[in-house]
C-alpha cells in the first residue's frame, strides 16, 4: 500500500504523522518534500538523486534508523534536478520491495503533490483546527478526490480537546482523527524518534494508534 501524507499548508505536522505511521504500520517512509525535507536524512544517495536518475529507490532506503526512510535532499539544486515523472515509478520500487509506504507530501496543490497523489492507493489529509489550515486541507481533499486517492483518514492535528466530529467528517467526506498537542511529540521529534516509539504510553501515540488502525481498515 502506497499512503501519501497531505495538507495544503505547511507546519501542520505533516512529516510527524507520516513518521509516526510508518513506525506504526512497519512500513518505509518517503520524505517527498522535494524543497523543504524535514525528515531524518544521512550519507547516500537520496530521493533527489532517485529522480534525478543517479540512483534507485531501493538502494536509497536507509535501513539503520528506528524507522526505514527514504531522505530527500536539501540543496535547491537537487530540487530543481527532480523529474517529478519518476516518483509514480520510485515509489511502486518501494512497495514491490518492502511492502508498505508512507510518502510525506510537501504542502501546496502543485504537481510535486499531485504526483504522490496520483501514485498513492490513499491518504490521509493533516491539518489543524485554525480556518485557514482547514480551508487548505479542504483543498487537498479535492485534489485527492480528483486524482483518485481514497481519503483514509483526516488527521486533526494540536488539538487541546475533542469536538464534535460530525461537521469535520461531513466537510472532508471521511473519518476524523484528533491528534493531541502534547511536548512528548516535539521532544521525541528534536531526537529524530516518533512518539510511538519514544512515548507508547503517551495519549499522543494512543492518538497516532487510532489513526493507524483507521488506515488498516481503508486498506481492507
Amino acid at each position: 500500500m502506497i499512503l501519501a501524507v497531505c495538507g495544503g499548508k505547511g507546519g501542520v505536522g505533516k512529516s510527524t504523522t507520516a513518521f509516526n505511521l510508518a513506525a506504526l504500520r512497519d512500513a518505509v517512509v518517503v520524505d517527498g518534500d522535494l524543497a523543504m525535507a524535514d525528515l531524518p536524512t544521512a550519507r547516500g544517495p537520496d530521493f533527489h538523486d532517485v529522480l534525478a536518475g543517479r540512483a534507485s529507490a531501493v538502494e536509497a532506503v536507509r535501513e539503520d534508523g528506528p524507522v526505514r526512510i527514504l531522505p530527500c535532499g536539501r540543496s535547491l539544486s537537487g530540487a530543481r534536478a527532480c523529474d517529478l515523472g519518476r516518483i509514480e515509478a520510485a515509489l511502486a520500487a518501494v512497495e514491490d520491495e518492502y511492502g508498505d509506504v508512507v510518502v510525506d507530501c510537501p504542502a501546496g496543490l502543485n504537481a510535486a503533490v499531485g504526483a504522490p497523489l496520483a501514485a498513492a492507493d490513499a491518504c490521509v489529509v493533516v491539518t489543524t483546527p485554525a480556518p485557514a489550515a482547514l480551508a487548505d486541507a479542504l483543498r487537498t481533499r479535492e485534489l485527492a478526490r480528483e486524482l483518485d486517492a481514497g481519503l483514509a483518514a483526516v488527521a486533526l492535528n494540536r488539538t487541546t480537546g475533542e469536538e464534535p466530529g460530525e461537521p469535520y467528517e461531513r466537510a472532508f467526506g471521511g473519518p476524523v482523527v484528533w491528534i493531541p498537542e502534547r511536548r512528548a511529540v516535539a521532544v521525541a521529534g528534536g531526537r529524530g524518534l516518533p512518539v510511538v516509539l519514544a512515548r507508547p504510553d503517551s495519549d499522543a501515540s494512543e492518538a497516532f494508534g487510532r489513526l493507524a488502525s483507521r488506515v488498516q481498515s481503508s486498506a481492507r
